[in-house]
């Protein structure tokens, strides 16, 4: 440690003790003053904090924190509070691979062991875990594809930590599509294409993020062509993400399509019940401040309201926890011991839940019986006429027309296509069941209650 660092440790130290002992702070609140000084200037000090909850919460103190600041210091300054995410992105000094054109770092808290894994995105994962054990040898490219917010990002970087901790000589590339046009650019307007496809073509790993941003580029497209073949041809590993097929991603060359389907597509989908469940649960035990214990102070209640409410994405599922535990932190529940109840979570989310039926949408009905009967979007939508699927796409139906009232057509077109006669018939199919099999309605009754 320089002796710089020990001037900034022992100045914020004193700060956060008048701040303990200025009486403006509850004790709950306090353990989220957690936070480092990392930069002093003369008017500005730069502090890191662990979250996102530990950035709100200082932020709404952020006076009193000045305050104290200015009498350890002896001279008033501002506080400019940042992730420490957001700091390693943009303060410190990349060390990845020594290229201009790779810049990005591999995000070393994204991994395998604290990927989430669920019915949804079980084939990614094997998929991601078999490609970084087997370097050039298996499903070349790997080509992951889904919405925005499902975890792709990260088994990208599971991949690419789970190569360095097996392989340190081994050299990893990460860019994102935009980055890697922006790269071409750069290449074109100095004339070093040479030196960008050189950088490349060294890899032994190339990973890269939302391919389909360089679709509708000529030079882009035939730059990434070259490169795409110089490092398949030596054996080298590719991985991308995409939030299409390689075939829907219009303004993709016809010749790099072809490449990426001759390798292995595996998508992910939204999260469903369960695997939301866990994702809720590990976002919590790992948040600062938190651990697996803490889990037990959190009603099983509260997690099923968050996962019935924003299961969309992991994304939504975090942003959730970050909500719920900064409202718990300035709103303790001081009655029940600080415990996070199922009162407290519908008060937290109070503006951003409405319980409305015309909040339902057809794709939220169909996702509760696909969780319910653990079938996927594809399967029950599809032809498949066996038992368990035919039986859960009719549920599926009555419910859209009981919940939505949507039309015979609208349902048809959600479930694959069919027709308005085959929906009706569907429709009194379930209408006939649940009037002589106790156990069809039980279930039936169950999905209602859990869409509701």
């Amino acid at each position: 440690m320089t002796t710089l660092d020990f001037y900034l440790n022992d100045k914020w130290s004193q700060t956060l003790t008048y701040i303990a002992e200025s009486g403006q702070i509850a004790e709950s609140v306090q353990p989220y003053f957690d936070s480092k000084l990392v930069s002093l200037e003369d008017k500005e000090a730069l502090v890191t904090v662990p979250a996102f909850i530990n950035f709100a919460i200082m932020s709404d103190h952020i006076d009193l924190i000045e305050t104290c600041l200015e009498e350890v210091l002896g001279r008033k300054v501002s506080v400019k509070l940042i992730q420490q995410d957001d700091y390693a992105k943009d303060f410190v000094p990349k060390n990845n691979v020594n290229s201009e054109f790779l810049s990005r770092k591999v995000d070393p808290n994204q991994t395998f062991a604290n990927f989430v894994v669920g019915r949804s995105n079980a084939q990614a994962q094997v998929a991601a875990m078999t490609c970084a054990s087997n370097l050039g040898i298996v499903f070349n490219p790997l080509f992951i594809y889904g919405n925005p917010g499902l975890g792709k990002t990260h088994l990208l970087n599971a991949i690419g930590n789970h190569v360095k901790a097996l392989y340190p000589d081994k050299r990893v590339g990460f860019v994102s599509g935009l980055e890697f046009v922006d790269s071409v650019k750069k290449a074109s307007i100095e004339n070093r294409f040479d030196e960008l496809k050189k950088d490349f073509q060294d890899l032994d790993l190339l990973l890269i993020d939302d391919i389909q941003n360089i679709a509708g580029k000529d030079k882009t497209n035939e730059t990434f062509f070259t490169i795409y073949n110089e490092l398949i041809n030596n054996r080298k590993q590719i991985c991308i993400t995409s939030d299409r097929t390689p075939s829907e991603i219009r303004g993709l060359s016809d010749r790099l399509i072809s490449r990426f389907n001759q390798g292995l597509n595996v998508n992910i989908e939204a999260p469903e019940y369960e695997t939301s469940i866990n994702i809720l649960k590990m976002k919590v035990a790992n948040y600062p401040g938190y651990n697996k214990s803490s889990i037990e102070d959190i009603d099983d209640e509260v997690f099923n309201y968050l996962a019935t409410n924003f299961s969309q994405d992991v994304r939504s599922l975090e942003g959730a926890v970050n909500r719920l535990l900064f409202y718990s932190a300035m709103f303790p529940n001081l009655e029940n011991g600080n415990r996070i109840t199922l009162k407290l979570a519908i008060d937290a989310f109070k503006d951003q839940i409405k319980d409305s039926k015309n909040e339902l949408a057809i794709s939220t009905v169909r996702k509760a019986v696909c969780d319910y009967y653990n079938l996927t979007k594809q399967q029950i939508t599809s032809a498949n006429r066996t038992k368990n699927i035919s039986n859960a796409r009719q549920i599926a139906m009555y419910l859209c027309r009981k919940l939505l009232d949507a039309t015979y057509d609208d349902i048809g077109r959600e479930f694959g296509g069919r027709d308005h006669s085959t929906v009706m018939s569907s429709i009194a199919n379930v209408e006939k069941k649940i009037k002589t099999d106790p156990l069809y309605l039980k279930a039936l009754n169950e999905i209602e209650a859990r869409i509701k």
